[in-house]
């Protein structure tokens, strides 16, 4: 969980598209979340393609617009079929109000804003797991290998700015067709006393006590404070003060295992495995588990060695069908730019 980063940051080098026909139509893509928000165009004929593409910090502007014509500006303002935005908040009629911007988007707004014909907003868990089949095998570190079956359902989540959930469905003709929902909404189930105690805490602070609250940046912090309260252990307090307390916490807790914060990351840890393995069994999710999200990689050695496969596999009467479900963590971090760029193309009559 790093600390604030430049508002604009390139990706890549070239600070113009490669060598194209001006005319030469391209798709817009872009990954709009809380934090980050990606940018990118991509080939309509290869939207896992990606041929250029800006990172920025996504609070550093009021507004999407500003942020697009900065872009387009930027990539000389080129030709495009089709744009496909995943959005971290719900859609509905190709509007959306991100969940944690004041951002508010239409499509046919942004169409007419900036002369492109089709613009399509996906949420971005929905995006996410449109990516998935766009990845390289270098790009997944497996924490269960499973059983996998080629046509089974998949499910996505991750933990970052807040918790996303959707699911992957085979179609009949071989594509795959994204299920989006705000699973990360979904009530915080208690596994034991001190998670008791812990809904309880969540729900006087926020009102209502939610996986999100656990599983998200802040969450951690909120997860450290809860324990600290309980612990009264003052010398750690310091970790609450600092400027991203999220990211003092978890190096510390990576650092110092047997720390409070080691305590709390285990209980994030924990608490991610068993939301998964829920959704494991929600989905039946054969085709496999993929935690993408910004926490994810960063906590990778605690995934792999911490209780989340423990917690993933106590399913009481179901423990013994948890095995067989693939478990990976995606480590590409533009994994729902990619499922918009596909989402575009998807778009287009070819």
């Amino acid at each position: 969980m790093p600390g604030e980063e430049d508002p604009i940051v390139p990706v890549l080098q070239a600070q113009t598209l490669p060598s194209r026909s001006p005319e030469t139509p391209l798709l817009l893509a872009g990954d709009l979340g809380g934090t980050k928000t990606f940018l990118a165009l991509a080939a309509a004929d290869k939207p896992g393609e990606l041929l250029f593409e800006r990172r920025y910090q996504s609070r550093h502007f009021a507004a999407f617009e500003p942020l697009l014509r900065s872009f387009l500006q930027d990539a000389a303002s080129p030709p495009i079929l089709a744009a496909a935005f995943a959005v971290a908040g719900p859609v509905a009629d190709n509007r959306c109000q991100l969940t944690y911007l004041p951002w508010q988007m239409a499509g046919a707004s942004l169409a007419e804003a900036f002369g492109l014909c089709r613009v399509s907003l996906i949420n971005d868990f929905a995006a996410a797991a449109l990516g998935i089949a766009l990845l390289a095998p270098e790009a997944l570190a497996t924490l269960q290998a499973g059983k996998p079956e080629a046509a089974a359902p998949r499910v996505v989540l991750g933990a970052g700015t807040g918790l996303g959930v959707a699911a992957l469905l085979a179609e009949p003709n071989g594509g795959w067709r994204a299920l989006a929902g705000e699973g990360g909404h979904l009530g915080l189930a208690a596994r034991d006393a001190q998670d008791l105690g812990l809904v309880t805490f969540l729900a006087r602070k926020y009102g209502r006590a939610t996986t999100e609250r656990v599983l998200s940046g802040q969450g951690l912090v909120d997860l450290y404070e809860y324990l600290w309260s309980e612990a009264g252990a003052s010398e750690t307090a310091n970790l609450l003060q600092t400027s991203d307390p999220a990211a003092a916490i978890s190096g510390e807790a990576l650092r110092h295992p047997e720390s409070l914060a080691g305590r709390a990351l285990d209980r994030f840890v924990g608490t991610y495995g068993a939301f998964a393995g829920d959704l494991a069994l929600l989905f039946m999710a054969r085709g496999g588990v993929y935690l993408a999200g910004g926490i994810a990689p960063k906590v990778l050695p605690r995934l792999r060695t911490g209780p989340f496969l423990s917690a993933f596999q106590d399913k009481a009467e179901h423990h013994r069908l948890m095995a067989d479900f693939p478990v990976h963590v995606v480590l590409e971090e533009r994994l729902a730019l990619l499922g918009a760029a596909q989402w575009a193309s998807d778009l287009l009559d070819f």
